[in-house]
Order: C-alpha cells, then sequence, then structure tokens
C-alpha cells in the first residue's frame, strides 16, 4: 500500500511539472507575441481530456499598458463567427430537417434562382467553399464617394424609418441597402465549382434562417444554443449590452470609423448590416466560446442535454471535397490534406494535428481548434489589428500554431 501511494504521489508530482511546463512554454510564446508588436494582449485556452492546461489572459488591451486584459473580456471573433454563428444555425435546421444539403442554395434563397451558374450551386459546396465564388465585395467602396465621404444615398448621421441601421455611432444605413448587398453578390463574378474560400455566402445565410425559422438570426441562436449553454457573453453588438471597458479595442479605423473601433464589429459588410451577420460580427471571451466548443467535441451533448445529433456533427466536420484538393468541412476549416507528411512551416493548422480535427480563424487575431483524437480544446483570441490591419507580427512568428503545437504534443 505504501509503494502504491509512493507512485501515485510521485505521478502527481510528474503531472503537476509537465503542466507547469507547458504553462511557461506558452507564456514565452505569448509574451514574446506582445514584445514583438504581434498584439497587445490575448487570451488563451487549453483543454486536453478533462485536464485544463491554460486558462490565462495576458498583456492590455492596447499598447498604452494601461488596461490590462481579464478573461471576461470580451473580443470581436471576426471569421470563427461563420462557425459559431452561421454553421452552428445551419447545423440546427439540417437537424430538424429544414434544410437539405445537397439542394441549390437557391431553394433557400431565392435571389439566385436566375443566375446561369450560381441557381444550381448546393448548399454543401457553399459551405465547403466548393462555389467558385468571389471571396469578397468590399461594400464600403460602394457607399464612399472617391473624395472618401460616405454617399448620402446609404448613409446619414441619424436614424429614422429610411435609415434605421445603426453600424457605428452616428453612422446609420438605409433601409435598402441589404438587398443592394444581396443584389451585388447576385452578380459578382463566379469561377466553376472549385475550392475558394469565401465569406460572400455567408452574409445571405441569416436571411436563410430566418426564412426556415420563422425567428432572426440573432434570437435563433440565443434561443437554441447560447443561452441553454450558458454562453451568456457570446455576443453581437456588445457595445449595446456591456460596459464599453470590458470589450477589447479593435483598431484605429482611418476608413469607415475614422475613430477608435471598440464594440461594434471590426468587418465593414458585417458593420453595415448592422453588426448581425453570418460573416462577422460575435464577440466573446474564451469562457463563453468554450460551451460551443464542448458542445462540438461531445458530438452534439453538452452537460447531459442533446442539442445537436451526432451524426449531424460529424457530417458537418469531415472533409467534403478531397478530391478537388479542398480540405474544408462544412463551414469548419480542417487540416492539411496529407498534414502528417508536412514540415512544421507547411502544416496547418499544426503538426500533430489529426485528420479528424476541426476549427476556424479570424482575422482580427482569433482562432480556435478542436481535435477530436487528444479531446483537445483550443481557444486563441487577440487584437492583432489594434493600431492596424497592416500588423503582420502574428503571422510571421505562427503564434497560434506554436501554441496548438505545444498542445497536442504535451
Amino acid at each position: 500500500m505504501r509503494n502504491l501511494f509512493i507512485l501515485i504521489f510521485g505521478l502527481s508530482i510528474l503531472f503537476t511539472n509537465a503542466q507547469e511546463d507547458i504553462q511557461q512554454r506558452i507564456d514565452s510564446i505569448v509574451e514574446n507575441g506582445i514584445r514583438n508588436g504581434a498584439f497587445p494582449g490575448a487570451q488563451v485556452f487549453l483543454k486536453k481530456r478533462d485536464k485544463i492546461l491554460v486558462d490565462k489572459a495576458y498583456g492590455y488591451h492596447t499598447y498604452d499598458s494601461i488596461t490590462e486584459v481579464s478573461l471576461s473580456d470580451l473580443y470581436d471573433l471576426a471569421s470563427i463567427t461563420k462557425v459559431v454563428g452561421s454553421t452552428l444555425a445551419i447545423m440546427k435546421l439540417y437537424d430538424d430537417g429544414l434544410i437539405e444539403l445537397d439542394k441549390p442554395f437557391s431553394h433557400y434563397f431565392p435571389d439566385w434562382k436566375n443566375h446561369p451558374k450560381k441557381s444550381q450551386l448546393t448548399v454543401r459546396e457553399l459551405l465547403a467553399h466548393q462555389g467558385g465564388i468571389v471571396p469578397y465585395i468590399v461594400y464600403l467602396n460602394k457607399v464612399k464617394k472617391r473624395n472618401g465621404k460616405l454617399k448620402k444615398r446609404w448613409v446619414t448621421n441619424t436614424p429614422s424609418d429610411q435609415y434605421p441601421t445603426k453600424a457605428y455611432e452616428g453612422v446609420y444605413i438605409h433601409k435598402r441597402f441589404k438587398s443592394y448587398v444581396y443584389r451585388k453578390a447576385r452578380r459578382s463574378k463566379h469561377s466553376d465549382k472549385t475550392y475558394r474560400y469565401s465569406g460572400l455566402t455567408f452574409l445571405m445565410i441569416p436571411e436563410v434562417v430566418e426564412r426556415l425559422s420563422g425567428k432572426d438570426f440573432e434570437s435563433f441562436l440565443k434561443e437554441n444554443f447560447f443561452q441553454n449553454l450558458g454562453a451568456k457573453e457570446l455576443l453581437f453588438n456588445p457595445a449595446n449590452q456591456l460596459p464599453i471597458e470590458r470589450i477589447v479595442p479593435t483598431e484605429q479605423d482611418s476608413l469607415f470609423r475614422k475613430s477608435l473601433t471598440r464594440g461594434w464589429v471590426h468587418d465593414e459588410n458585417a458593420a453595415l448590416l448592422g453588426g448581425v451577420s453570418g460573416n462577422a460580427g460575435l464577440f466573446s471571451n474564451t469562457r463563453s466560446l468554450l460551451p460551443i466548443l464542448e458542445l462540438f467535441l461531445n458530438k452534439g451533448t453538452y452537460q447531459g442535454r442533446e442539442f445537436l445529433k451526432a451524426s449531424t456533427i460529424d457530417t458537418f466536420t469531415h472533409i467534403q471535397f478531397k478530391e478537388n484538393n479542398n480540405r474544408r468541412g462544412l463551414g469548419f476549416d480542417k487540416p492539411m490534406i496529407e498534414n502528417d507528411t508536412l514540415s512544421y512551416e507547411d502544416s496547418y493548422p499544426a503538426p500533430l494535428a489529426d485528420l479528424s480535427g476541426y476549427g476556424h480563424s479570424g482575422f482580427t487575431g482569433t482562432f480556435f481548434w478542436v481535435d477530436p483524437a487528444t479531446e483537445l480544446i483550443y481557444i486563441f483570441l487577440s487584437n492583432r489589428v489594434y493600431p492596424s490591419r497592416e500588423q503582420q507580427a502574428i503571422y510571421d512568428l505562427n503564434i497560434r500554431k506554436a501554441i496548438l503545437y505545444e498542445g497536442l504534443k504535451n
């Protein structure tokens, strides 16, 4: 019995030392990023099986080093919204038999029915970025004059019945602008069915969700997922709901808002749609994002309650068009095809990432990954676009990859 106690005690010390070791290595990676101007601060969460390896806030809101980052502060998730917003909603509609993956998207979004090519693109192809859709339309350029001023046709400084949509403080958008967005998307350039990452279709997903469910996009997500999962601070337009001091500034915007963007979505297309969009718009901290990722890892179940069928999770997180050299799932990003044969530099998201894994990144400096093979959940939140989106050090230093790699090899 005494020998058994010594063995257990020894193993506990080894585990504690290993946990402290990975914490120190990740501290070093993040702090090096801060020193080199990759971001002023960050939140990092890393869990493997039942052990939380890292749950920590680093640095400050901005480089003035005044406000330290807290674990309760919120970051702009950017394109992670495509998964924990749009894809999650489509998964629920699919689960409930309200949408079929191999039907044309135009069946659910009739605006595309008369387009010679887009009318035949399926929901599956579009969610997997296999539709050859143009990656992005800069709608901001459509509402700006050559001198940089905003066109009064679309934008005004005060709300009214004609301009009800708030894009930012003192910026209101015409009620017909959404129709204009859809029209430009329908007329956009289109290539053959090839892998081409595109956020354009995700602008239309909230409309599809509302038509099929009878609820607006934001309410649908809250009622079916966020509220019951305890993800209470996974929010659109948090400036309307929380003290602004709790929201990490995103960028000193010189293109559109001409001020510090804080609490309002950074992505201009999402902003012009009122901050509630399928391509971007959600804000969160690691704690409110975590229940969604645990739901994915647990095959649709969270704390004993089924939110989605296990088969739905499997379908959406599975690679869809491998024969086309397309690594994507439905909404989800996946590891590079043959990732296990690639060098550290060429691998994605990191060496040792199992092909069953999935996740997504965000332009503002955010990332999450779920690795079912090791039961790993990883979240990285930052404002790497502060003070400017020209900041590239997060990519040059491969910070998000380096942390994930530490978690996978631990």
